[in-house]
């Protein structure tokens, strides 16, 4: 953890949360997990308010915690989800584009409350709508219900951990933290509920003071004293899906970049067929056949059948291998490629920026090579970069002294006689990836 990320993690923190709760957020991210007892002591803050700010912490999935086996419970911030508030307004924009301005309320409404219950959302958010519109219109509960709903469908929301049901035993002492748990079938199983309603507008304190007394309304207006359908049954925004759907849309991109626009439209049929069916971290997506993805092209895109194989052959065939080919069944079986996609568009910007200004063009060229070819040796480097033998080496020695490129030895005898050794260059990913977050936390 370099010194820029917790100092912009402690801003954020106390941007959204205030400064109790920014203190021991940043005491964590500094020192690691702690139990109650010492962050109580080092930050010198009082036991309830210590409490409270850790509840806020674990509403909002910044701080996880874990009862050790000697019986006390040890907190630990997560620094990477404190960096994803820098995400949230592009998250609420994505909801809006994808599915209204319901959506995004939907969305803002998680992200700003951490954990909700779908009936709490769907109430918020139709109050909220009501307001926008013209008088005498409202919103409808359903309508808010709906879009829940497909939110869920398409995995951008999902159901938090509960605490599983256990036989109740009144001589056992409660645990000193409850073990959280989720089934992964129930993740976005959406309850079924009868919400029948409409979104309120807010009173005005003229109008409460002209009509009835505030109490009176407030009882009449207020819900029932009994839980509501789905009472324990809270949801949170799922970050990695909407981190997939940009990953999924810089592909598209890179496509259309790279040949037109059928191919990329092509690409994002694929994308959206697999992109429930595909965890977030796999390295392709699920095969799809050729008549699969030729039944799920989009009704105005009018290409026949041997046209679509002609453009699946050429993505195929393209060195930069977006798309693979898997099998010959059902016309050819076909897979987008993450894996490459990943370790190739990181370092755009880190091309074409920051390794020109530190160690020349000479170097970017160098290094967008091994991007390419993968594992060059320094004489292939030298032949396929058309530089000459002595800047090569230096530059390769710079990059490498650097961590921006790795150096791996393949002995061809056990002895590993340098004579009989091959050298070979090759691009230090989680390094040079490190370097330019660190560029833009800073």
């Amino acid at each position: 953890m370099t010194q820029a990320e917790i100092k912009l993690c402690s801003l954020l923190l106390q941007e959204h949360f205030g400064e109790i709760v920014e203190k021991i957020g940043t005491y964590l991210i500094r020192t690691g997990p702690q139990p109650l007892r010492m962050i109580v002591n080092d930050t010198g803050l009082v036991l309830d308010q210590v409490k409270k700010a850790l509840c806020v912490l674990i509403q909002h999935n910044l701080v996880t915690y874990q009862l050790q086996k000697r019986g006390f419970v040890e907190y630990e911030a997560q620094c990477k989800r404190v960096l994803r508030i820098l995400r949230y307004p592009r998250y609420i924009y994505t909801a809006k584009t994808l599915y209204n301005d319901t959506g995004e309320l939907i969305v803002e409404e998680l992200l700003l409350n951490g954990k909700m219950t779908m009936s709490a959302v769907v109430r918020k958010v139709a109050d909220r709508l009501t307001e926008t519109m013209e008088d005498g219109k409202t919103m409808d509960y359903a309508d808010v219900s709906n879009t829940f709903v497909r939110l869920a469908d398409t995995h951008f929301v999902q159901r938090c951990p509960l605490v599983p049901e256990a036989p109740e035993s009144p001589d056992a002492p409660p645990p000193p933290a409850p073990t959280l748990v989720i089934n992964e079938k129930d993740m976005y199983v959406v309850p079924r509920l009868n919400l029948v309603g409409k979104g309120k507008r807010r009173r005005s304190c003229d109008e409460e003071e002209e009509g009835e007394p505030k109490a009176k309304k407030q009882k009449q207006d207020g819900e029932s004293s009994e839980p509501p359908p789905d009472d324990g049954i809270y949801w949170q925004v799922n970050i990695d899906r909407f981190h997939q759907h940009f990953r999924d849309q810089g592909i598209v991109s890179a496509v259309a970049n790279r040949m037109d626009q059928t191919s990329s439209e092509i690409v994002r049929t694929m994308l959206r067929m697999s992109e429930v069916t595909t965890s977030s971290s796999a390295p392709y997506t699920q095969p799809l056949s050729s008549n699969e993805i030729f039944r799920s092209l989009p009704a105005g895109y009018n290409i026949v059948k041997q046209v679509l194989d002609q453009y699946l052959t050429l993505l195929a065939d393209d060195p930069l291998e977006f798309v693979g080919k898997s099998g010959d069944s059902g016309g050819g079986m076909y897979t987008v490629s993450i894996l490459y996609f990943w370790t190739l568009s990181p370092f755009r910007p880190l091309i074409y920026f920051p390794l020109p200004l530190r160690f020349g063009s000479r170097c970017a060229r160098i290094f967008r090579l091994l991007l390419r070819k993968k594992h060059l040796e320094q004489k292939q480097v030298e032949d396929f970069a058309m530089i000459p033998a002595k800047e090569a080496k230096d530059m390769l020695y710079k990059m490498l002294s650097e961590n921006f490129v790795s150096l791996q030895e393949i002995p061809k005898t056990p002895d590993h006689a340098p004579s009989r050794t091959f050298y070979l260059y090759t691009v230090n990913v989680p390094s040079s990836a490190r370097m330019l977050l660190h560029r833009c936390y800073k």
